[in-house]
């Protein structure tokens, strides 16, 4: 006769595709896992056996560990013993209704059997219906068991997630925008077509003045698929929880900036940004930017590194645009006034009927400023389109010259120069160093105080930064030249694409001037992009022609 209305437990922790935990993101595809199949079969084959329990519901949470116990179908369990629908568990073992030692132990020791629970793991053999089965030490010694084996498997799994991170394998479920997971090799990404030329676009229109919001709004009126109901629509992996919208969601501001800011689309994988302070908690933090596995030239690039930090140079400028309009004004955040530095601003104004637009400095003699920059926009505009002009022209015959040299001798002056700006560069670093390990004795001897300290601390860790990212520069420029695989005049083709510009715009001014400088209305300096680069090539063929 039936005493037990029991109800069937399985757990498994990660949906395994080819090998690899993907969490809970599903591929194309994705059948019900073999292990809960593997479970429920050996518990309904222990049930039959059974005549005093009745197999009357199932919980199942797949795809969730076992260390936490806020599990939807454990919980939707517990819920069903408090309101007396069953009085009886089975689990294929122990580890699948926890790997938490003190929780597990809690659930059978002390919260089931005050419910009157029967509880089975059939594997373990343990049937708390028989005192000798569901003794106490028993379960102690498999719960603190499953508890170590859950200890040593996150020390493992952790070692070799950030081991693949660091070889630049992609380890992610769901690659971002732009990119697939390469049918060959899961760990690596390769472009989507379609999808790679929207993101392109999407840089091509920033640089050209437009904002996120505007950005967004005419993807969405042109019918283009946000990211995720693209991949929704075409059967790809996907985020299911977290920051996923809904299927049907449109372009966004957010979704367009996030795309804006992210590196991966140079070539670069930054893998390992968030982690878990242990295998107990599931709540994320931040790791710091030093600790983040950084991976160049991993996968084929969408853009340029040149584009993508220009783009973040915009993102950098005050480049607000007036609430009437679509997109930043021509100059904005490029303009300063050459007596207080602060940058100008647009005005316009309407006098006799006519419309006169200028920028001028917002600050005055008021706030400091003694001679305030003003000039007309039309005047500004034919000033800097024939400066432009003519360093371009400057810039193609530069190219022209070069081009005449021997490329051994140009690759062999320019590995002699990084090389040296790379010494020069470790010794800072070295010496930066020294500084930060003699901070502390001076502290404890009472040279320093505790703020003085910190200070010193602070500005010596800035500077490690400032030198490791030029270190880091100077490496890359020197493997180009080192392997051939850059152009010595990758940067003159930024000024090449405009030799036959007679008109003024936007992603001229923002792709080659890094500032303009307005003094007075006769008097501007500006200040262009790839100017080292310019210099560089100058004093280059200066010493040749004096060798020849």
């Amino acid at each position: 006769m039936t005493q037990y209305k029991a109800a069937a437990y399985l757990r498994l922790s990660y949906i395994t595709v080819r090998g690899e935990k993907t969490g809970q993101a599903r591929e194309p595809g994705y059948q019900e896992s073999d292990s809960i199949g593997n479970q429920r079969k050996l518990i309904e084959d222990f049930v039959a056996n059974q005549p005093d329990i009745e197999l009357v519901s199932e919980q199942m949470d797949d795809g969730y560990s076992g260390i936490l116990f806020d599990r939807p179908a454990f919980l939707a369990m517990m819920d069903d013993v408090k309101t007396g629908k069953i009085n009886c568990i089975i689990v294929k073992d122990i580890s699948r209704l926890g790997r938490e030692h003190v929780e597990t132990s809690r659930y059978l020791c002390r919260i089931l059997p005050a419910y009157g629970v029967r509880f089975i793991a059939i594997n373990d053999n343990i049937d708390t219906a028989h005192e000798q089965s569901g003794d106490q030490l028993l379960i102690a010694i498999k719960t603190m068991t499953n508890d170590s084996v859950c200890r040593t498997s996150s020390v493992s799994t952790r070692s070799a997630l950030q081991a693949k991170r660091k070889s630049g394998a992609y380890v992610g479920a769901c690659p971002i925008y732009g990119y697939q997971k390469d049918p060959e090799n899961r760990n690596h990404l390769v472009v989507d077509e379609y999808a790679s030329l929207v993101v392109q676009d999407i840089y091509r229109r920033r640089v050209e003045g437009a904002s996120a919001y505007k950005i967004a709004e005419e993807l969405n009126r042109q019918g283009v698929l946000s990211p995720l109901a693209y991949k929704v629509s075409r059967g790809l992996p996907h985020p299911t929880k977290g920051f996923a919208d809904s299927p049907d969601a449109k372009w966004s501001p957010t979704t367009i900036i996030r795309i804006l800011q992210d590196e991966t689309y140079t070539g670069v994988l930054i893998q390992g940004k968030t982690t878990t302070p242990n295998y107990k908690l599931k709540k994320t933090v931040q790791k710091p930017v030093k600790d983040l596995a950084r991976v160049e030239n991993t996968h084929q690039p969408i853009i340029s590194k040149q584009d993508f930090e220009l783009v973040q140079q915009l993102a950098r400028l005050d480049t607000r645009a007036a609430p009437e309009k679509d997109s930043v004004y021509m100059f904005s955040g490029l303009l300063i006034c050459g007596c207080c530095g602060r940058r100008m601003t647009r005005k316009t104004n309407i006098y006799k009927g006519q419309r006169y637009i200028y920028y001028h400095c917002p600050a005055g003699k008021s706030q400091g400023c003694q001679h305030p920059a003003r000039i007309r926009e039309d005047d500004l505009v034919q000033c800097v389109l024939s400066c432009l002009q003519t360093h371009i022209k400057s810039v193609v015959s530069l190219t022209e010259l070069l081009n005449s040299i021997s490329k051994e001798q140009i690759n062999h002056d320019l590995v002699a120069k990084y090389t040296t700006e790379l010494a020069d560069n470790s010794r800072q670093l070295e010496e930066a160093g020294r500084m930060k390990a003699t901070l502390y004795g001076n502290l404890v001897n009472g040279i320093l105080d505790k703020k003085e300290y910190r200070n010193l601390m602070d500005y010596y860790s800035a500077q490690e930064e400032q030198v490791q990212a030029a270190i880091a520069l100077l490496r890359e420029k020197l493997a180009q030249v080192q392997d051939d695989s850059g152009s010595r005049l990758k940067w003159a083709r930024h000024f090449e694409q405009f030799s036959s510009m007679t008109e003024l715009d936007r992603r001229a001014v923002v792709t080659l001037i890094q500032s303009v400088t307005v003094r007075n209305k006769k008097e501007i300096d500006i200040s262009f992009r790839f100017q080292e680069e310019y210099e560089d090539t100058l004093k280059m063929l200066s010493r040749y022609k004096e060798a020849s």
